[in-house]
């Protein structure tokens, strides 16, 4: 008998509550049968695939119920979009409101004490219920501003930063001189690696250099190193936290989702204000600067698509190896097309190609390129010449052009599943394990 068998998957009705509760039968049932068989890492092969499939028979039931009814489970979760919950707010709360339709606080956290290569998965149906949210032109786009909110950590902190212009943060120092807000980078111990803390500190830092009233220019750049290989040099970015995600403390709600949805998409956009008077603009953006020391590599990379002036030494390089690791590369594949072209676009996501700052293919990204004991003065240089008013606008309607909200929207859809799919990929298990034993 096949798992869609013995789990009776049911033919919908159309009525939000009945198949809601039919969707809960089918989970109940699928965790039960899982429960049935021996944990992951000891299954065999045949035990292997008939988790496979039982998986694959409650996803295929969760999108059909979501393809049917997104809208209305988001209206419910919303308050009838009245509440702005975050994205992992938002999962926990469907987990409450809608048993079986993501995983539940229990789950996760036996989840989270587990490597990546012994979690069961759950995070795939997060992964598919925020695919389907953000199909969806309404709940999708209201997620979306939701998530172009300050959080309440940088609005508790506000007042202090207007005031000192200086916060400490556990892997960000944000600090404002003469109209210019540098956020630095220093979870030196990876060489600025991307971790679950340093993404909220991120998206913490990013909102103060927004809310901010002296700020009229963002930077960012890398502290100084303590690992060995590159002691007293600063670098960038050293992409994705091998080993966190190795041993599975890497989120996908907090991290994966959060970073695009979060601080990268706020730099790029701006921020949306609480309360209702934003006028003549809903959102609050300001130009930023990136300073690329040494190298930019995977997520650090990514983030460079983002920035209206990024400036580079001339030994840097950027890479994007998510190929190599085996996932997707963020809104890497979305945006490096403008900077690129297709064809290199390609050569760079496909084979991990890496690219000097000083190449032809390097001044693509790298808006400017200088010796790096040059750096210093070329980054005030930069921040000068981007602390303008018509910089604002014009960069304003640039952004309207470049990337419209809802081609954004459409490009996260699908990225939501593909990542989550990728994340328990066998392959990317199998690199991840084999590059973070030779990692940081």
């Amino acid at each position: 008998m096949t798992a869609g068998a013995e789990l009776a998957v049911p033919s919908w009705s159309g009525s939000l509550a009945a198949d809601a509760e039919h969707l809960s039968a089918v989970a109940r049932a699928a965790d039960q049968m899982l429960a049935e068989l021996p944990v992951k890492p000891t299954r065999d092969r045949e035990q292997a695939a008939r988790a496979e499939e039982i998986h694959r028979v409650a996803r295929q039931a969760r999108a059909t119920f979501l393809a049917e009814h997104v809208d209305r489970v988001y209206a419910e979760l919303t308050d009838g979009l009245h509440r702005r919950p975050r994205v992992t707010g938002l999962t926990l709360t469907a987990a409450d409101l809608f048993p079986g339709l993501v995983p539940t606080r229990e789950q996760l956290a036996e989840e989270a004490k587990l490597t990546q290569a012994e979690k069961e998965g759950r995070e795939i149906d997060q992964g598919v219920f925020l695919s389907a949210v953000l199909r969806s032109p309404i709940a999708g786009r209201h997620l979306m501003e939701s998530m172009l909110m300050p959080t309440t950590r940088a609005l508790d902190l506000l007042d202090a930063f207007t005031a000192e212009g200086l916060v400490e943060l556990s892997a960000v120092r944000v600090e404002r001189r003469a109209g210019a807000t540098q956020l630095t980078v220093h979870n030196a111990h990876c060489l600025n690696a991307e971790d679950n803390e340093l993404i909220a500190d991120m998206e913490t830092a990013v909102d103060l250099v927004l809310l901010d009233p002296c700020t009229r220019v963002g930077v960012l750049r890398g502290g100084v190193m303590t690992h060995p290989r590159y002691k007293g040099r600063r670098v960038f970015s050293a992409g994705i936290n091998l080993k966190h995600l190795h041993e599975g403390r890497i989120s996908f709600t907090g991290f994966l989702m959060g970073r695009e949805l979060g601080y990268i998409h706020k730099i790029y956009r701006g921020l949306l204000p609480p309360g209702p008077d934003t006028w003549p603009h809903r959102f609050t953006h300001k130009p930023w600067v990136a300073a690329v020391d040494t190298f930019a590599i995977g997520g650090g990379a990514q983030l460079l698509l983002v920035f209206d002036h990024v400036l580079a030494a001339a030994d840097a390089y950027f890479s994007l190896p998510a190929a190599q690791e085996g996932i997707v590369p963020g809104a890497g594949s979305f945006r490096l097309g403008r900077h690129t072209g297709a064809r290199l676009t390609r050569q760079i996501l496909l084979s991990g190609s890496k690219i000097w700052a000083s190449s032809a293919d390097g001044r693509l990204v790298f808006d400017e390129v200088v010796p790096a004991e040059a750096m210093d003065s070329a980054l005030e240089a930069a921040v000068r010449r981007l602390d303008s008013p018509a910089v604002q606008a014009n960069r304003r309607i640039l952004h309207t052009v470049e990337e419209p909200f809802d081609a954004f929207r459409g490009y996260l859809a699908e990225f939501a599943l593909e990542q989550a799919l990728r994340l328990y990929g066998d392959d990317v298990i199998a690199k991840v394990r084999r590059r973070a034993g030779r990692s940081l």
